[in-house]
C-alpha cells in the first residue's frame, strides 16, 4: 500500500500554542469542531484543519500509509478503530481530490 504525502508546494505550520487552547477547551466540554491549529496557505488563500484533520496532516509525511495512520491516530482519539478509519479515509480522499495530498 502507498504513504501519503503533502503537496511539498502548500506552505503550512501547525500552531502549537493554538492547539493547546484546543484541547483545553476540549477538556472543558466546549464544541471545537470549527477550531483550527494546522494552517495552510494554497494558491494565496489560507485553509484552517480542525484538531483532527490537522493531526491527520501532520502525519501525512510520505512515511505512512493510510492504516499507519489510523493506528497512530487510534492511539490519541477515543473512537472505534474502523469508524476512524473511515472518518480518516473520506478526509484523506477529499484531500487528494483537491491534490494536497498523494498516495506516494
Amino acid at each position: 500500500m502507498k504513504c501519503l504525502q503533502r503537496n511539498p508546494d502548500i506552505v503550512w505550520r501547525h500552531e502549537k500554542r493554538r492547539e493547546q487552547e484546543i484541547l483545553k477547551a476540549l477538556e472543558g466540554g466546549e464544541d471545537v469542531s470549527d477550531r483550527g491549529s494546522v494552517i495552510l496557505i494554497i494558491s494565496g488563500m489560507m485553509h484552517q484543519l480542525n484538531l483532527v484533520g490537522g493531526a491527520v496532516w501532520d502525519l501525512c509525511d510520505g512515511s505512512r500509509t493510510l492504516d499507519q495512520i489510523v493506528d497512530e491516530m487510534a492511539r490519541d482519539f477515543d473512537v472505534e478503530r474502523e469508524i476512524l478509519r473511515e472518518d480518516v479515509e473520506e478526509f484523506v480522499n477529499d484531500l487528494v481530490e483537491r491534490g494536497w495530498l498523494a498516495h506516494v
